[in-house]
């Protein structure tokens, strides 16, 4: 996809322009923020009134300024019935919205619900568990994307006659209610009664209202012009209530009905656990530009950094050429890839540009800790408190700097802090983990760890986390579990395969451990080969460049296990190899730069060194021996080993003699 016409791109910005209008009037104000920032985010077209001849001091200049243009978002409901309940409500509709604004949930709804509307739950399952109602899917924009099927029968519809947009807004006040008090009623952060179980109380009741008004709908035949908003909300009530297979349904109906409302693509990107989900679901989607923005930002949450992503990413950065968003996108693929450098890069700039935008700033700081930039770090901890100090992001900020500099109560502290803000923070819940890590203090950080993975359980750092703490525990099984989990998420990083590998050296089976390495082996070349865009190889790709001397010296002791000694000395050879690296030799010294320089005498160097030496006296090889024993000694490294064993090797060599 190429960049778009000026004319496309005038309707476009009208387009997101009317997405920040209608998210606005149903109070769902990150969807509004983010259509607007994209708004913003393209290019300027060219506005014929610009070439007017007038003088722009002279007072005719002052009388065209005055005439409004005409925008078609805010032309009437194309709805007639719609339109007609709009107008009438409107009055009430501004009180309700007001309300909303000001954080009054209850009073909110309470404008457009009547009392005796049921609150609490109608049964005693969860949402659409038994009502059998599901969304058909729809081909084309003049067939019914709504209509029901329904196997079981639905409740009646209890709801008033209201617009949808006011349905909507109480409901939704409803909704934020229930969210609301059961913030209200949770206990101190990972305190003796937090178990993370309360729920909202108001989920089931509100499902079953939807399903009845939903199916009153269908029997009336108006689902055709259902406008999408109420269907994202009861796909988000039963993500709540854990039915996922049927909250996908409802979302991808409710982006075919309005696809601008980014808060319905998030949610269903949350509910995506593999790029294979993510293949099986994009040919239900509607064909448009926000499908393309839904499968970048699912890819990178996915951590998908393929040849197709990079692509997307350059057509959308074609069209949208100043958004912030893709840039954090592209940061963030940057990230994973492990190409820190250019990542902080990327963030600076966007620092630069906006100094007080807090969205993904926990994602940077992660970035200056790896990278151990503490002067940066201050600074930004300083620039995002002194922006917002009660932002979960800013206490991520800041407890990413204490754990730096290893005060790790004080970074729990701002974690705490955190999660205080926004109990689904995920950031807070797994660098929490790591500051309990660092403790020894190993049960929390377990709960730590697995109230992220409730959070969110595509979250490999979670996983991985707790792998590692189980392992501290010495529970190998458990930590295998939990490794395996990481490295599915992540199936092109080293780190994940070098720990499923130990833990199946630790339960004694060799075999898996050394197909596990392997696999490591394959993973670290291609983040070795560069995996930025445009630069370097993809996983799909042989090895290439230096091989990590530790998993090949890992791998060795695998095959000594298994009394292979013939393989253990080949890949111990191949770990001495590393220390010059491909080629090994003077010739071809631009090609072999190219490809990655050595690594140097290592310790793991050292030890392939010393076992080859002795492998080479046991079975009679003295030259070699003492040529590799010698060099050992000039390591610096075993050098009490190395003089013994020169000195066992000389005696051989005397006794040939005689």
């Amino acid at each position: 996809m190429a960049g778009i016409s000026e004319e496309q791109t005038a309707q476009l910005r009208l387009t997101l322009q009317n997405a920040v209008v209608k998210c606005s009037e149903r109070c769902l104000y990150q969807s509004a923020k983010w259509a607007a920032e994209m708004s913003n985010a393209l290019p300027s077209t060219s506005d014929p009134a610009d070439s007017s001849d007038t003088d722009p001091n002279s007072p005719m200049e002052d009388v065209r300024e005055q005439v409004p243009s005409f925008s078609p978002f805010m032309a009437t409901n194309h709805d007639v019935e719609e339109a007609r309940l709009e107008s009438r409500e409107m009055s009430k509709f501004l009180l309700a919205k007001s309300f909303f604004d000001c954080r009054e949930f209850e009073r909110c709804a309470a404008v457009f619900l009547p009392a005796s509307l049921p609150r609490g739950p109608l049964t005693d399952s969860s949402p659409n568990s038994k009502s059998g109602i599901t969304p058909k899917a729809a081909k084309g924009k003049g067939k019914d994307t709504g209509a029901l099927t329904t196997g079981v029968l639905p409740p009646p519809n209890a709801l008033p006659h209201l617009s949808q947009r006011s349905l909507f807004l109480a409901l939704y006040a409803r909704y934020m209610s229930g969210e609301k008090r059961k913030n209200e009623e949770s206990e101190m952060i990972l305190g003796p009664a937090d178990g993370g179980s309360i729920i909202n109380k108001e989920l089931v009741g509100l499902g079953r209202h939807l399903e009845g008004w939903f199916a009153d709908r269908e029997a009336k035949g108006l689902s055709a012009s259902n406008q999408g908003w109420l269907e994202y909300l009861y796909g988000l009530i039963l993500a709540k209530g854990k039915t996922e297979d049927d909250a996908k349904k409802w979302l991808v109906n409710s982006v075919h009905r309005y696809p601008f409302n980014w808060g319905a693509w998030l949610e269903l990107s949350e509910l995506l656990d593999s790029a294979e989900d993510l293949q099986q679901i994009t040919p239900q989607l509607p064909q448009n530009i926000m499908t393309l923005v839904f499968h970048l930002h699912a890819s990178q949450t996915l951590y998908q950094s393929t040849d197709s992503t990079y692509n997307q990413l350059r057509d959308l950065e074609a069209i949208f050429p100043a958004s912030h968003f893709l840039k954090i996108q592209r940061a963030l693929l940057l990230y994973h890839s492990k190409d820190h450098e250019e990542a902080e890069s990327l963030f600076s700039s966007l620092l630069h540009d906006d100094p007080h935008r807090l969205d993904s700033l926990s994602e940077y700081s992660n970035i200056l800790y790896v990278m151990e930039a503490r002067p940066k770090l201050a600074f930004v901890a300083q620039l995002a408190t002194a922006t917002d100090k009660f932002r979960p992001e800013t206490c991520c900020v800041v407890g990413n700097y204490y754990a730096l500099k290893s005060e790790h109560e004080k970074a729990v502290m701002y974690f705490r802090r955190a999660l205080t803000l926004d109990r689904n923070f995920l950031a807070a819940w797994t660098l929490m983990g790591h500051e309990y890590v660092e403790m020894k203090n190993t049960h929390a950080a377990i709960e730590s760890y697995r109230r992220a993975v409730d959070v969110n359980r595509k979250d490999y750092r979670a996983w991985y986390g707790l792998g590692q703490t189980y392992e501290v525990l010495e529970m190998h099984l458990y930590a295998l579990f939990y490794y395996q989990r990481a490295a599915s998420l992540r199936p092109y990083d080293p780190k994940m395969w070098q720990a499923v590998g130990s833990c199946y050296d630790k339960i004694d089976r060799p075999l898996q451990s050394i197909k596990a390495f392997k696999r490591a082996l394959i993973a670290g070349t291609y983040y070795e080969s560069g995996s930025s865009f445009g630069s370097g190889s993809t996983h799909r790709e042989g090895p290439v460049g230096v091989l990590d001397p530790e998993i090949l010296y890992q791998i060795a002791l695998m095959y000594e296990k298994m009394s292979n000694f013939e393989e253990t000395a080949s890949y111990m050879e191949l770990t001495l190899a590393q220390e010059e690296g491909p080629g090994g030799g003077e010739e071809n010294d631009d090609e072999d730069t190219a490809r990655g320089a050595g690594q140097g005498v290592t310790t793991t160097t050292s030890k392939a060194r010393m076992w080859l030496a002795r492998w080479e006296f046991s079975r009679g090889g003295l030259a070699r021996a003492m040529e590799l024993a010698n060099e050992l000694c000039q390591d610096g490294v075993e050098v009490e080993e190395a003089k013994a064993l020169i000195r066992d090797i000389r005696a051989r060599m005397e006794s040939r003699r005689t």
